[in-house]
């Protein structure tokens, strides 16, 4: 009988064991792989969009979900996808203002971001892996690109121009990869260090951390300790975790400020994301590798690094060298948000390129 006890515990420890690793294995790999959207996978609604609503100040993009956007200017619609991950511009870019006599930019806030819609408050399932599945098709990468595509078809255009600002450039770039007969042009700037991960460089969180204050070093480090308990992520609400993403903002700035820089006033949003931005973490996963998608792109691409950003030029250049058809600039004297902190040079290099495609 004993022998037949030890014999059940050692079965129910390997399955305790090889449940672990297959949860673990799980968190590791991608929810999104490139052509998923194209192909209609993991989505919650067609990429046709539904009938647009009488409220100007929106777009629907699927039947639950609007989209808060405004323009700036007349002429060529282009799109602007904003950073963060959940961070809306709130305002025309300085850059891209002496570009408005001859083109048109269109702003919107990403869904689960700023005026947009939310569609996930708290989560009641204690399924993790399920809610994984069900965040990353709400939030996910996937639902984001989807959103750029009908974009692109309330909008009209059977080619469509995109400017993607830091986690931006990096949906702009994802989504030529999907629809690479409906873009015209990419503007990347700064475009994320997220086309593989890990990062070389260890990303954004591990760039900042030596350039903050002694004195705020310690708190950081228990910041990011809460801001990356995933074990837990499922127990908080929207509005927990848009507070959580909203306490990054200081230590960002500081770091910023340390390399003789501020962070402009269109970028400046305090309506940010909660769950959008978990949903891009679980659509990413711990490791994947997105660069091969790039170089079936024949569009011309525009990427722009500022000189002091914190991001090394080395991640913005693995753009450019990715895409085919690509061009490489780097601004002197500006870091992340080059089109406020030179917008004469940043309006002089984006209409000279912008002005070639007509």
């Amino acid at each position: 009988m004993k022998k037949v006890i030890l014999i059940i515990v050692a079965i129910l420890l390997l399955v305790v064991i090889g449940g672990g690793l297959w949860f673990w294995n799980a968190m590791q790999q991608p929810l999104y792989t490139p052509g998923m959207v194209r192909a209609g996978q993991n989505l919650r609604a067609s990429l046709i969009p539904p009938e647009q609503p009488a409220d100007k100040n929106f777009w629907n993009v699927e039947n639950d979900i609007k989209l808060f956007h405004f323009a700036d200017g007349s002429g060529t619609n282009v799109l602007v996808v904003h950073g963060g991950p959940g961070m809306p511009i709130t305002e025309p870019l300085a850059g891209l203002k002496p570009l408005s006599t001859r083109y048109r930019f269109q702003y919107y806030d990403q869904r689960g971001a700023g005026k947009s819609s939310r569609p996930i408050d708290k989560f009641t399932s204690s399924n993790y892996y399920e809610n994984m599945q069900t965040l990353d098709r709400t939030l996910g990468l996937g639902a984001q690109i989807a959103d750029i595509e009908r974009i692109r078809q309330i909008l009209g255009d059977e080619k469509i121009i995109v400017v993607g600002h830091s986690f931006g450039g990096f949906l702009a770039s994802l989504y030529a990869a999907e629809f690479p007969e409906h873009v015209k042009a990419l503007v990347l700037i700064a475009p994320a260090e997220t086309l593989i991960m890990p990062p070389e460089s260890g990303g954004l969180y591990e760039q900042v951390k030596p350039l903050l204050p002694a004195s705020m070093q310690a708190q950081y480090d228990a910041f990011l300790k809460r801001y990356l308990d995933f074990g837990n992520l499922f127990t908080r609400t929207e509005s927990d975790l848009a507070a959580l993403n909203g306490e990054f903002a200081p230590y960002y700035e500081a770091a910023v400020k340390a390399k003789g820089f501020s962070i402009p006033a269109s970028n400046r949003s305090s309506d940010v994301g909660g769950w959008m931005t978990m949903g891009m973490f679980m659509s990413m996963g711990a490791k994947h590798d997105y660069r091969a998608a790039l170089k079936s792109v024949s569009a011309p691409v525009l990427v722009i690094h500022g000189q002091n950003d914190l991001q090394p030029e080395k991640a913005s250049r693995m753009y450019a060298d990715l895409f085919p058809n690509a061009q490489f600039q780097v601004i002197q004297n500006a870091g992340h948000f080059s089109f406020s902190e030179q917008p004469a040079e940043f309006a002089r290099i984006v209409g000279e390129f912008l002005d070639k495609l007509k």
